[in-house]
């Protein structure tokens, strides 16, 4: 949809996260460069990470609960024969276990994809990282454990489509006394998987422990990095030093994210309301009077078994007007009702 000034006022917005800012601070720069309050993201990256953040502004925002359920596809190193305290590399070193450099000697590219196809793969229960942003008692669970506290954490069943070593290699850090192997895999999964959890899990396993060195996120859902039709719209960015004075008058020195594009160049790139929902669930196409029905929250008696873009108004100028969702009782209900826009 366009403002009266014919700029998009609602879209999705595709950032490739630079390593070092939070997913907050890629929504901040999305928010500082539109000149735009309403904006949000689609799934936590670690700062550590790189990669895929979907990013909607306006009314589009209400499209990521749908978009955050999709599943993904990550790229990522795993260290094998050296755990740290949050499971990645930004954490601290344990300790070499006994007997590790032996283990590492006798693992094998075959025998690892061997235990991953085993034991890695289909649905799983998993335990997620203590440094997750999961609330516990209202608080993330990242804050407990940064804290010092204990943090537990239930499991949750997941779903791991395909887990696959990409490069497999023998590396010695004599600074750490440690042997390790370096894995480099790509995983497509369902939402709420932590490619961390997997890279501890697969250490315990081993009896070697393990951690991330390095995670990319290429894919969410529909929406693809390696998508030659929608490379044009990925918006880029860097990482520069922020320095600011916080409440307690100390100079604090932060990272931030700037973005590569101007304002108008990322309005342009944008998916609107109508394109990003045609990506990301099936589609319904209602007349006049089913669109006035939804648009006071009426039910319809149509087929739908999840969440559903219900698109009023003729060819070539349809808007979105819902997202629908199953009825309690059959049928399809208003779950999310969009307004028309200037």
């Amino acid at each position: 949809m366009e403002s009266g000034t014919g700029e998009p006022t609602s879209g999705i917005i595709l950032v490739d996260k630079p390593s070092g800012v939070t997913s907050h601070d890629a929504v901040a720069a999305v928010r500082s460069g539109l000149g735009m309050r309403r904006v949000g993201h689609a799934g936590t990256l670690d700062p550590m990470a790189t990669g895929l953040l979907v990013i909607g502004f306006g009314q589009a925002t209400r499209l990521l609960t749908v978009i955050v359920g999709h599943d993904k596809t990550y790229r990522a190193t795993i260290r094998l024969g050296l755990g740290t305290t949050t499971d990645d590399a930004d954490g601290d070193l344990l300790p070499v276990r006994p007997g590790a450099a032996q283990r590492v000697d006798e693992l094998t590219a075959q025998g690892l994809q061997d235990l991953i196809d085993r034991c890695f793969t289909g649905w799983i229960d998993q335990v997620p990282d203590a440094f997750s942003a999961i609330k516990v008692k209202g608080k993330r669970a990242y804050d407990l454990a940064r804290a010092g506290q204990e943090v537990k954490l239930e499991p949750r069943r997941i779903r791991i489509a395909s887990f696959n070593l990409l490069d497999f290699r023998r590396v010695a850090l004599p600074d750490q006394g440690a042997k390790v192997v370096d894995v480099d895999v790509e995983v497509s999964c369902s939402s709420g998987t932590y490619i961390r959890a997997l890279a501890r899990d697969l250490g315990e396993r081993l009896n070697l422990g393990g951690h991330l060195t390095a995670l990319r996120r290429i894919r969410v859902g529909p929406f693809d990095l390696e998508d030659s039709d929608l490379a044009s719209r990925v918006l880029g960015g860097h990482v520069v030093p922020h320095t600011y004075r916080n409440r307690q008058g100390q100079t604090v020195v932060r990272s931030r994210m700037v973005l590569d594009r101007d304002r108008q160049a990322m309005l342009d790139g944008s998916l609107d309301l109508v394109q990003a929902a045609r990506m990301s669930m099936p589609v319904l196409y209602l007349d006049a009077d089913q669109a006035v029905r939804v648009s006071n929250g009426g039910f319809l008696d149509l087929p739908v078994t999840g969440p559903t873009a219900a698109l009023a108004g003729p060819q070539g100028k349809q808007r979105l007007a819902a997202i629908l969702a199953p009825g309690s009782r059959g049928g399809a209900k208003p779950d999310v009702v969009f307004h028309p826009e200037a």
